[in-house]
């Protein structure tokens, strides 16, 4: 089975991630240890015996970079792993993207500067006194440069959590200039979409806290499902931390009185598992008496319902979980 123009530009842009220093570029081996991740994790070695048997785990503590399979083509694994698994090219797509972001963010923090005094010195006002002047300076850069990690974790887990989510479940996203939802009092202008699937315009959100955000930006947030409800979609939040807070609260009730649909906690992952498992319905018709038919049927879940649980909501809840009542 070739793949499609769309597949094969789906590959291309799925292999090259940003561009400088930190831009990531996977190469053939790195996207064979992809697809070997992806054939083990649909319990389909049998089919693949030139993979090897064994392969480092995808959440593991050696570095991202170091792990590849040399020696085996790719894109003929590809064309066979899709001829088995029709939706196995979004499976690819979403892992590779969360290789290569892994990969970046280990180049982030290698290069990651230090500030310097002059950026957080006036700062020490605040703290003058309490300790030595050497501990102090110390203290402020350090814990700056946490900051700004912290920050960079964060635009780097945006960029990857949407988009993948999106894909996982058979939508897209879609940028304010190119959003088909439009600005309540001012149509002319767009809104950016986290993904689009069908009629429903999805907003996906970690968690929902207290902590303060600017009146205007909590006024954008509320306007969300109003916008497009008078766009023509139906608003649905998605929250996948259940803790409850009265902002949560406040944007569950915008969206409900939009005719919106709300998931938080447990019921947000069930939605996104559904929808995973929808895209299975066409394309089982269109292979109805295929080996593909019987292969998927055999299959214990829907294949991204599987990329989900194991690559997103696994990891979280293992963290979540693990979390002391009380710092060291």
């Amino acid at each position: 089975m070739t793949l499609s123009q769309a597949q094969q530009a789906m590959v291309e842009k799925v292999r090259v991630l940003g561009g400088g220093t930190q831009g990531v570029a996977l190469s053939e081996s790195m996207c064979v240890y992809v697809l070997a991740t992806i054939v083990a994790d649909l319990d389909l070695k049998t089919a693949f015996p030139e993979l090897p048997a064994e392969l480092p785990a995808f959440f593991g503590s050696h570095a991202d970079d170091t792990r590849d399979i040399s020696a085996v083509p790719f894109l003929p694994l590809l064309e066979r792993l899709v001829s088995l698994v029709p939706d196995a090219d979004m499976y690819f797509a979403s892992l590779a993207q969360m290789y290569k972001t892994r990969i970046k963010y280990e180049r982030i923090l290698n290069s990651q500067p230090l500030p310097t005094l002059e950026q957080v010195g006036p700062r020490a006002l605040l703290e003058f006194g309490k300790l030595s002047p050497q501990a102090l300076g110390a203290l402020m850069v350090w814990r700056k440069w946490i900051f700004d990690i912290d920050n960079r974790a964060a635009q780097e887990t945006g960029l990857l959590f949407e988009p993948i989510i999106a894909g996982a479940i058979g939508g897209i996203s879609a940028s304010a200039r190119k959003s088909p939802v439009r600005r309540h009092g001012n149509p002319g202008k767009g809104r950016q979409v986290d993904c689009i699937k069908g009629n429903r315009a999805y907003e996906f959100k970690l968690r929902v806290t207290m902590a303060a955000s600017g009146q205007g930006r909590w006024r954008e947030e509320l306007n969300y499902p109003l916008d497009c409800r008078e766009s023509g979609f139906v608003p649905v939040l998605i929250v996948l931390d259940a803790t409850p807070s009265a902002k949560l609260g406040e944007l569950r009730q915008a969206f409900e009185e939009n005719q919106g649909e709300v998931y938080v906690g447990e019921a947000a992952w069930t939605h996104l598992d559904e929808m995973a498992a929808l895209l299975r319905a066409p394309v089982l018709t269109a292979v109805r008496g295929e080996a593909a038919w019987t292969h998927l049927d055999e299959m214990a879940g829907p294949t991204m319902a599987t990329f989900l649980k194991r690559y997103v909501r696994e990891p979280i809840q293992r963290v979540l979980d693990d979390v002391p009542l009380s710092l060291p």
